[in-house]
C-alpha cells in the first residue's frame, strides 16, 4: 500500500527561512484548528443525558413546593388518602404484584467469572523456513503450490512462534484419529485445568457444558471426553457444536446464556477450539492451501455464572449477543466449504468472494447491534443523513456511526491480516483498537473460534481494562455467519494466572506488524 503524502505546510508558516510580514493574517481553518472529536463528544453527552437534563427542573419545582408545605397541608393530604383507603390498597396490590412479576421474569445477568487460553509447549512452534521445508519434503506439493504458500505466509501477518500439532512436525506428517484425539485432549484439558485451578471451582459444580469445534467431531463427542476426564455429574446439560466455523465461540456463549436463563444458580463452561491434525490439506488447489498457512493450534475455556454472589469476583457481565446468518444466499453458503479436490484430497476451500461476503454479513450484524449499543446522538445523526439522502435528494455520503463511542475495546477475529485491515477501515478504527487482533494473529496465528479470547487476554495483559469498559467481540464463520458479543467490565481487570501473554507481553506491540498493515 502506498504511504500517505505528508501534509502541506501551514499557510502562515515560514518557507525556506523567509518570513512574510506584509501578508495579512487570515482566520484559521475551523476544521484544522478545532479538534472535532471533543465537539462530537459534547454533543453525544448532551443528547444521551437529555432526559435527565429535562427532569432536573421538574424535580427542583417539586422540591420547592414540598418545602413550602405546612403541617396543615400535610394533615389534609393524609385525610385525603385515609378516605380513599380502598384506592390506596388496590394500587399497592397492583404495585407489589407487578414488581414481583418483573423480578421473577426479568432476564438473569450472566457473568464471566474467568477464562483460560491454552498455551502450547514451545517445541510445537513452527518458523517460516521450517514450514516450507516440511511442506517440500512431504512430496505432496508441486513448485507452484510451494511458492503460493510462501507468498501467503509472508503476507499473512503470522510470526515465527505460532504452533502446529505434533503430527505435523513429523516427516512425513502422521495425521490419524489417535493423533487428532491427542491434540484435542491437550488443548481442551490444558485450558480447563488452568481454569479450574484459577477459580477453585470443582468440575462437579458445573451444570452446563458447551463445546465447539468445527472440523473434528469424533464419537464419543468432545464434550463426552471432557465429562469422562473430569468425572462430571450425571445431570449435566452438555452440548457439542460442529461445522459452525470461526464464529462458533460466540454461538456457544449464546447457547450457554440461554441455558443459564432456564437453570438457576449454576455454572456453565464453554470450550472453544479447532483441530488441525486431520484437516491439513495435502493437495495443490490454491484456494484450499490458504488454511494450512493461517490456522494454528489454540483453544479457550470460559466459566459463566448466573449466581448473584459471583458478581463481586466476576470479570465481565454479558450485555448483548447478536447473531447474523447469511446462509440463504448460495455464494455466502459456499464461500467457506469443505470438499474434495480433483484428486480426492479433502480440504477447506476459501472463495475469492469471501471478503465481500464478510462485509455484507458485518453490515447486517451491525445494523442490528447499532441500536442496542450506540448512543442516541449517533443514531440521530445516522437517521437524519438517511432521511436527507432519500427524501430530499441531498448529495451527502452515508453517515458511518462511530462505534468508538459505544466500545472501549475491540476483539476482531484474527482470521487474517486482510480481515483486520477491512474492519479497521470500514469501522473507522484507530490502530490501537485493532492492536490486540494484529498481535494475536502474529503470536498465535488464526486459532479459529478461540482467537477473540487471546485478544481479550492481550488487552488485560496490557493493563487497559477498566471498570465499566465495554468490549466488542466480533467473529466470522462458515455458513456464512457474523456474530457479536458485548461485555462490560465489572472491575479493573488484571491478567489471569498463566496468561498466554505472560512472558512476552512486554515486546508487544511490534511496530513492524502495525506499520506493514497501515
Amino acid at each position: 500500500m502506498t504511504a500517505a503524502a505528508p501534509p502541506p505546510p501551514a499557510s502562515g508558516s515560514p518557507v525556506g527561512g523567509e518570513v512574510q510580514i506584509h501578508q495579512p493574517r487570515r482566520l484559521p481553518d475551523f476544521l484544522q484548528s478545532v479538534n472535532l472529536k471533543y465537539v462530537k463528544l459534547g454533543y453525544h453527552y448532551l443528547i444521551t443525558h437529555l432526559l435527565t437534563l429535562l427532569l432536573v427542573p421538574l424535580m427542583v419545582v417539586i422540591i420547592i413546593e414540598a418545602s413550602q408545605m405546612n403541617p396543615k397541608d400535610i394533615h389534609q393530604l393524609w385525610l385525603h388518602l385515609h378516605y380513599n383507603l380502598v384506592s390506596v390498597v388496590i394500587c399497592s396490590v397492583f404495585l407489589v404484584f407487578g414488581s414481583t412479576v418483573y423480578i421473577m421474569t426479568r432476564p438473569r445477568s450472566v457473568y464471566l467469572v474467568e477464562y483460560s487460553c491454552y498455551r502450547p509447549p514451545d517445541h510445537l512452534q513452527v518458523k517460516y523456513q521450517q514450514f516450507m521445508e516440511h511442506s517440500k519434503l512431504t512430496g505432496d506439493f508441486d513448485e507452484s503450490s510451494l511458492e503460493f504458500q510462501r507468498k501467503i505466509l509472508e503476507r499473512s501477518g503470522l510470526g515465527e512462534e505460532t504452533y502446529v500439532p505434533e503430527a505435523m512436525h513429523h516427516i512425513p506428517p502422521r495425521p490419524s484419529m489417535a493423533a487428532a484425539r491427542e491434540e484435542a485432549e491437550q488443548v481442551m484439558f490444558g485450558a480447563l485445568d488452568n481454569l479450574f485451578a484459577n477459580t477453585r471451582i470443582k468440575p462437579k459444580d458445573i451444570g452446563i457444558l458447551v463445546v465447539n469445534c468445527s472440523l473434528f467431531n469424533p464419537t464419543p463427542s468432545l464434550s463426552a471426553m471432557i465429562v469422562n476426564k473430569y468425572r462430571m455429574r450425571g445431570n449435566l446439560r452438555s452440548f457439542n457444536l460442529g461445522g459452525m466455523g470461526c464464529s462458533a465461540g460466540v454461538i456457544a456463549i449464546d447457547l450457554a446464556k440461554d441455558m443459564l436463563q432456564v437453570h438457576r444458580n449454576t455454572y456453565a463452561v464453554v470450550v472453544s477450539t479447532e483441530n488441525i491434525t486431520q484437516n491439513w490439506y495435502f493437495g495443490n488447489k490454491k484456494s484450499m492451501l490458504i488454511p494450512n498457512c493461517l490456522f494454528r493450534v489454540g483453544g479457550a475455556a470460559i466459566l459463566l455464572s448466573n449466581k448473584s454472589s459471583d458478581r463481586r469476583r466476576a470479570k465481565y457481565r454479558l450485555v448483548h449477543v447478536v447473531r447474523s446468518h447469511c446462509g440463504s444466499d448460495d455464494k455466502a453458503f459456499r464461500c467457506v466449504y469443505q470438499e474434495e479436490d480433483g484428486n480426492g484430497k479433502t480440504g477447506v476451500s476459501l472463495s475469492k468472494d469471501l471478503m465481500a461476503i464478510a462485509g455484507g454479513a458485518l453490515k447486517t450484524n451491525i445494523t442490528t447491534l447499532g441500536p442496542l449499543v450506540l448512543p442516541i446522538s449517533e443514531q440521530l445523526l445516522f437517521f437524519m443523513t438517511l432521511v436527507a439522502k432519500r427524501f430530499f435528494n441531498v448529495k451527502i455520503k452515508p453517515y458511518i456511526p462511530d462505534f468508538k463511542l459505544a466500545f472501549n475495546h475491540f476483539c476482531i477475529h484474527a482470521g487474517g491480516r486482510a480481515v483486520i485491515d477491512e474492519l479497521e477501515k470500514n469501522l473507522q478504527l484507530l490502530s490501537v483498537h485493532v492492536e490486540a487482533s494484529r498481535m494475536t494473529l502474529h503470536r498465535f496465528g488464526n486459532t479459529s473460534s478461540s482467537s477473540i479470547w487471546y485478544e481479550l487476554a492481550y488487552i488485560e495483559a496490557k493493563g487497559r481494562m477498566r471498570k465499566g469498559h465495554r468490549v466488542w467481540q466480533i467473529a466470522f464463520g462458515s455458513g456464512f455467519k457474523c456474530n457479536s458479543a458485548v461485555w462490560q467490565a465489572l472491575r479493573t481487570v488484571t491478567p489471569s494466572p498463566n496468561s498466554p501473554w505472560l512472558d512476552c507481553i512486554d515486546k508487544y506491540p511490534l511496530q513492524t506488524v502495525a506499520s506493514t498493515s497501515s
